[in-house]
């Protein structure tokens, strides 16, 4: 009986050490909270800057268009699938795109709140300055108007996995993937027209390895269970921000390409025109 404690120990211990105790709190890593930057930074800042004065452009709301909810393979939940904030990370994009050198983007979103406030101020000029109380600044209007919103949401598109077991004692991994939409468009807001349309799709990958051990100790009487394991999701508002800010790096691009605006000219492109020129004289 000594025999099969020790050997059922020698089990536990050799699974232990091929997950790398992934089963403990030990490897969770607490860190304070940090400024959360953008998935595509880096593209952001290296679209070519506008050649003019900054757009004014408006969004009122990017909706949830999916109807989803949380994914769960064992009960109904209530929460949805995606964010309900979206908005939050369209204008975010529209003031980082290009170094800032695009967009001016006004307040659209609390407009409610923004016109009761100014309200207020001017009650409360004229209650203490009288009617000689200076004057509000006119708000500005937007040109543009941004709208669309998070149309898909499919989960478990693609999944697997491989694993074995041998004599009770199994190691296998497994995979999941699911899939956001994002659909966005700039309408012009003196004429009604939709000028520039996109839709972009964004993959959300989850990975999980475990390892168990099921062993029957003593005939009908103890059995040993074993399990350990660790799992990994990329989380669905960082794919939804990565799918917003690759629209309005599309949606850049499509209107230098159509004509309705066009990139500045960097002193390295003008250097590069002049070689170019001078090649084609000689």
């Amino acid at each position: 009986m000594a025999g099969k404690n020790i050997k059922a120990l020698i089990t536990i211990l050799t699974i232990l050490l091929l997950t790398g105790c992934a089963g403990t709190p030990k490897n969770v890593k607490w860190s304070d909270p940090n400024v959360a930057r953008s998935p595509i930074e880096s593209e952001l800042a290296s679209t070519p800057p506008l050649d003019g004065p900054k757009i004014t452009i408006a969004i009122y709301a990017f909706q949830d268009k999916t109807g989803q909810r949380k994914p769960n393979d064992k009960f109904s939940v209530l929460s949805s699938a995606v964010t309900q904030g979206a908005e939050v990370w369209v204008i975010d994009a529209l003031k980082k795109v290009g170094k800032g050198s695009w967009f001016q983007v006004v307040e659209r979103v609390g407009l409610d709140n923004l016109v009761k406030e100014r309200q207020l101020i001017r009650s409360t000029r004229e209650v203490y300055e009288g009617k000689e109380a200076p004057q509000l600044k006119p708000m500005l209007f937007a040109g543009l108007i941004v709208e669309g919103g998070v149309v898909g949401y499919e989960s478990n598109i693609q999944s697997g996995g491989k694993g074995a077991r041998y004599l009770g004692i199994g190691i296998s991994t497994q995979y999941r993937v699911d899939q956001v939409t994002v659909a966005m468009r700039i309408i012009s807001v003196q004429t009604g027209e939709v000028l520039l349309t996109v839709a972009v799709e964004k993959r959300i990958a989850s990975h999980r390895t475990s390892a168990d051990v099921f062993r029957f100790l003593d005939l009908g009487t103890n059995a040993l269970e074993v399990e350990a394991g660790s799992a990994i999701n990329e989380p669905v508002n960082y794919a939804v921000r990565a799918a917003i800010e690759s629209s309005v790096v599309e949606i850049v691009k499509q209107g230098e390409e159509q004509g309705l605006w066009k990139f500045k000219k960097l002193a390295s492109d003008k250097v590069n025109e002049e070689k170019s020129k001078n090649e084609n004289n000689d």
